[in-house]
């Protein structure tokens, strides 16, 4: 009776997994503007354009969406027929199933206009993705597909949530009225990119070379760079400050992986 107790609560865990993804890809598909709703970036008075301030990445960054979707997917479908990552996908119960449900709030605030509503949702949900991040660190993935689906979806989850972070809570303070204490766009421009760089050079070293945080956050400021070059917001400062940030990441990531050695790099013990 209890292991059957058990097993029925481990099945309805699975169910909410696969529903909160659900809930997320839906929240998206409404967000993109394909089912009648306005796409994000022309909601909240375009608030979230890539025009709005100086760190937002241009608009096709946003595409990166498109990947992490499909491995959340993966992940819910995954989940059902785990068996030697029982025990790490229960550790990770909690910390998915509130960052999709998260990201689908936050969709869902930036579409009806709630904008300021939209901040402490994102900040929310880049630390529960912290969180998903430490548990992945900590246990040991039984083989490459589990690396690859579960590892690497979240990975890349964190990696542009950190980048949507930065966007996110410019856009609100700037439709707030912020002003910058006069400092100037270029000047917030270079030290947001590089406090950027900075979370993503204490993420490669943290979590011993992991490539998809690296990947996704390098994706996301080289959009930044992009978008400060070529478009009605320039900011040449910025550009450059998100160019050398991407290259510090991808230099740290890679020395990183190579000191561990390449076959250790995605995982590190429980006891570590």
């Amino acid at each position: 009776m209890l292991t059957n107790g058990a097993d029925m609560k481990k099945t309805w865990k699975r169910i909410a997994v696969a529903v909160s993804a659900v809930v997320a890809v839906v929240g998206a598909f409404v967000g993109s503007g394909a089912a009648g709703g306005t796409p994000i970036a022309e909601a909240a008075g375009g608030a979230l354009s890539a025009s709005s301030t100086a760190i937002a990445p241009g608009g096709p960054a946003f595409s990166i969406w498109s990947v992490v979707y499909v491995g959340l997917i993966a992940y819910a479908v995954r989940q059902f027929f785990r068996t030697a990552d029982d025990e790490r996908h229960e550790r990770l119960f909690v910390p998915a199933v509130l960052s999709l449900l998260l990201n689908a709030a936050w969709i869902l605030s930036v579409q009806f206009g709630f904008l300021w509503a939209s901040e402490p949702v994102i900040v929310a949900l880049l630390a529960v993705l912290v969180w998903a991040f430490v548990v992945l660190r900590r246990t040991r993935p039984s083989g490459t597909v589990e690396a690859v689906v579960t590892d690497g979806t979240f990975g890349l989850y964190l990696g542009w949530v950190c980048v949507a972070t930065a966007a996110n809570t410019a856009a609100v303070l700037t439709a707030a009225g912020f002003r910058g204490f006069g400092l100037g766009q270029d000047v917030w421009g270079v030290l947001v990119a590089a406090v950027a760089g900075f979370v993503g050079v204490l993420l490669a070293v943290w979590g011993r070379g992991r490539l998809a945080p690296t990947a996704a956050l390098g994706w996301g400021l080289a959009w930044v760079a992009v978008a400060r070059l070529d478009g009605p917001l320039v900011s040449v400062p910025t550009a450059v400050t998100a160019v050398v940030a991407v290259a510090a990441v991808v230099v740290v990531t890679l020395a990183v992986r190579a000191r561990t050695g390449w076959s250790r790099a995605r995982v590190v013990p429980h006891a570590a």
